[in-house]
């Protein structure tokens, strides 16, 4: 058995609209079964996807705008206001758009900015989707998303060049562990203070980890790296919450010892 090691939390992000902006977070609530507070709330359907708000159902991200293909949406700077549910998205540090996600108006805003500026860019017509306790997360779950940066730096090692930690999208950074640790966690439970983790599933990286979050380029290649050098495409971990609580950047994060048979 793996012995168990401490490490600590360095970041934490929550994506509000699925392919749009992160937002760094000093300290977020977790609840059991829940991701973080508004993360993946939103989605931009590209083209018809059959999304139906009142029956909500998982769907693959091809359905929504995402930096998979759409490495365009990098120089959109968003944030989201949990009280007022706007978002604004900024090009260039100027205000493009905005609108309250919640109304029609103000999603209908948003619409009209992407169908306007990225018409030939896009399957069909934009359209803001959203449905009250939905996440359009990669996985049909309600999961957080864990990197470990010590994997991320021998990701470097294997391409030979800096990898920006958030190619990789994830809701908490950890430093401490070793590299590629975090395979060895699946099935066991994470503690941060009072706030408990199960670990359920190693990430299968796409090729959005391919595109520069400063530049937008597509300037490497990390999963078929990943195959090339080590026999899979994975990096980072999915975590379920089973007890929730606080959690902070600087906390510590520990696996528990598995309950003996």
């Amino acid at each position: 058995m793996p012995a168990v090691q401490s490490a600590e939390i360095t970041g934490i992000y929550r994506y509000p609209v699925k392919g749009l902006t992160p937002e760094p977070l000093p300290r977020a609530a977790l609840e059991a079964g829940q991701t973080l507070v508004a993360d993946r709330r939103y989605a931009i359907e590209n083209g018809p996807s059959g999304f139906d708000p009142a029956e909500p159902k998982w769907l693959a991200k091809p359905h929504f705008l995402m930096l998979q293909r759409d490495q365009w949406l990098v120089p959109l700077k968003t944030h989201f206001d949990d009280a007022s549910h706007v978002l604004t998205i900024r090009r260039d540090g100027e205000i493009v758009a905005q609108g309250d996600l919640e109304t029609a108006e103000g999603r209908a805003a948003i619409e009209a900015f992407f169908a306007r500026g990225y018409a030939g860019e896009i399957k069909g017509p934009p359209k803001v989707l959203t449905s009250p306790g939905h996440s359009f997360s990669d996985v049909p779950r309600k999961v957080v998303s864990i990197i470990n940066l010590a994997s991320l730096r021998a990701i470097e090692t294997l391409v030979g060049r800096p990898v920006h930690p958030l190619r990789f999208r994830a809701n908490l950074y950890v430093e401490g562990w070793p590299a590629w640790h975090e395979f060895d966690l699946l099935d066991r439970t994470l503690a941060i203070g009072d706030t408990r983790l199960k670990v359920v599933k190693r990430i299968v990286r796409c090729a959005a980890v391919n595109v520069d979050p400063e530049t937008a380029e597509r300037d490497l290649a990390i999963p078929q790296a990943l195959q090339r050098r080590l026999g899979h495409g994975d990096c980072g971990i999915y975590a379920e919450v089973t007890a929730g609580g606080s959690i902070a950047v600087g906390d510590a994060i520990m696996a528990e010892e598995p309950e003996l048979l």
